[in-house]
């Protein structure tokens, strides 16, 4: 690892302070360098508040100028809620700056870098660029799609099941399985489960850590088939409920009466909530992140639907034999049907297996 490199890795740590508290705006972290010395460090804590630049340089002062400013995202060249940036760092007399990875926006897209320049600052770009890019990917399709990127959490056995023949599953994974599920909670912006979830086990879904954030729920009932007194609904903070059109107006004025907020989305073939349909009116409520945590029914029709960006799959070294699998849909007739995923990462987790892998529709062969 070079120096920049390691100054970089420093301004990504910062940058990990603002996971989940940022959107819609994406976390950003910045360090000011003077003669080898962080003189000053910011990330950016929440939206419409400074951006990880400014935070930085105030930090650091008069030892601004003639210093070097690293910063995981290429500094806006835009009015937004907040002034730009490149000319604050234009201002501070940096005299050379480090950008880990190109702003996705198309309002800034190389903007801002060519702003410094202009002023004769260099820039390099691509400083730890892999973990800078990987820092913002939800955020980085949100801002070109307008849609979340959708996560899927799946705990099962060996043998692919949520829950044995006589539907127990607390609990299949182990606790420290769960904590991680607990702080993917804390950073993404809402979880989404189905209405069968919801009766079946009463969950909470909230991050049960010290200093996390809860995530805005999302329960997907077609046909308002939940029960106002689930406790998705006593946990303070924002619960969703997404139904199709033709609900019953009584029961949704029930729900409401719970803390419930509707969703009315259009119909798909089936008569369910139409799955695309839903996540363009979560993206325009700013949510860019979105966890699906089941059951099986809604891991098939998000797999259906080819809205999973990535799927986290937690394996207990077990075998139930029997009782529902996680996914029972799209059926592949042939192997060359099947859906196929890239396999990003492969880890222990106590006595579990994590499998993270990328979703990339049907294999071609």
């Amino acid at each position: 690892m070079n120096e920049h490199e390691r100054f970089m890795r420093l301004a990504l740590a910062s940058a990990r302070k603002g996971l989940g508290r940022t959107s819609p705006n994406p976390p950003v972290g910045a360090v000011v360098v003077r003669d080898g010395r962080v003189v000053g460090e910011g990330h950016h804590q929440r939206a419409g508040g400074p951006h990880a630049e400014i935070l930085a340089l105030r930090a650091a002062g008069e030892l601004a100028r003639g210093a070097d400013l690293y910063v995981t995202l290429e500094p806006c060249d835009h009015q937004g809620k907040t002034p730009p940036c490149a000319p604050a760092v234009i201002a501070a007399g940096i005299a050379r700056v480090f950008v880990g990875t190109i702003d996705p926006n198309p309002k800034v897209s190389g903007r801002g870098i060519a702003r410094l320049r202009a002023a004769g600052i260099p820039v390099e770009v691509g400083v730890a660029g892999a973990e800078c890019r990987a820092l913002i990917e939800p955020w980085a399709k949100y801002i070109r799609t307008k849609v979340p990127f959708v996560l899927a959490k799946v705990a099962a056995t060996l043998d692919g099941r949520i829950a044995t023949r006589t539907g127990a599953s607390r609990w299949i994974t182990s606790e420290e399985a769960r904590a991680e599920v607990h702080e993917l909670r804390s950073v993404y912006d809402a979880v989404l489960v189905g209405s069968g979830t919801v009766r079946a086990d009463d969950p909470r879904l909230t991050a049960r850590i010290p200093g996390g954030r809860d995530p805005v729920r999302v329960v997907l009932a077609s046909r308002l088939e939940i029960p106002p007194s689930a406790r998705v609904f006593g946990e303070g903070g924002r619960t969703l409920v997404a139904c199709a059109q033709g609900f019953d107006s009584a029961r949704a004025d029930e729900l409401r009466r719970s803390g419930a907020e509707i969703v009315v989305c259009r119909p798909g073939r089936d008569g369910r909530v139409d799955l695309e349909d839903l996540l363009v009116r979560l993206g325009e409520m700013g949510i860019v992140s979105l966890l699906v945590e089941g059951g099986a029914q809604v891991f098939s029709a998000f797999l259906a639907a080819g809205l999973l960006d990535r799927l986290l799959l937690y394996l207990a070294p077990k075998v139930f034999g029997d009782g529902p699998a996680w996914a029972c849909a799209p059926a592949a007739a042939t192997v060359e049907e099947a859906l196929g995923f890239s396999v990003r990462s492969v880890r222990r987790v106590g006595p579990d297996v994590c499998i993270e892998l990328d979703a990339r529709g049907r294999q071609s062969g």
